[in-house]
């Protein structure tokens, strides 16, 4: 899902921000919730003037680096390396729910490539969720592609 991510925030990135076109498949006309416009412009778009799609490329590729570590990286950091990107991912699910809010409670309208970020981010939590706490990957077996349960 952090490859959907990255993909759905560059491109909002190169087609709004820099070539100010809406992206394909957000409406040019407001429609019902559906507004990309709406969100994409408001002050809610931008921290410190950086556009949000910046913040959420590096959090995907953050999230893609420690994936890395997690199935290439040595044993002895496999457990480190997967206990981090659970946190890192985290971090993601209480800003998703604040940029949720902003959307429907404050901006009223909902930006269809934000919500396809927002659903990554929440998806890459569940399923990092689910291998630490319920069914984890044995580090000696991740390069031969099996999964098997680690006792605790």
């Amino acid at each position: 899902m952090s490859v959907v991510g990255i993909t759905a925030s560059t491109y909002v990135l190169i087609i709004f921000n820099a070539l100010k076109k809406l992206p394909l498949g957000c409406p040019s006309k407001p429609t019902g919730w559906i507004n990309c416009a709406a969100v994409l412009e408001s002050k809610y778009s931008q921290f410190l003037g950086i556009p949000l799609e910046l913040f959420a490329i590096a959090y995907f590729m953050v999230s893609l680096f420690l994936i890395y570590l997690v199935v290439f990286g040595r044993a002895d950091w496999f457990r480190y390396s997967l206990s981090f990107l659970f946190f890192w991912r985290f971090l993601g699910v209480p800003l998703v729910l604040y940029l949720i809010s902003l959307e429907v409670f404050v901006i009223h309208a909902i930006c269809i490539y934000c919500t396809i970020m927002h659903g990554a981010i929440l998806t890459d939590f569940g399923v990092i969720s689910y291998f630490l706490y319920s069914k984890a990957l044995d580090p000696s077996m991740v390069k031969a592609g099996k999964e098997v349960i680690i006792e605790q």
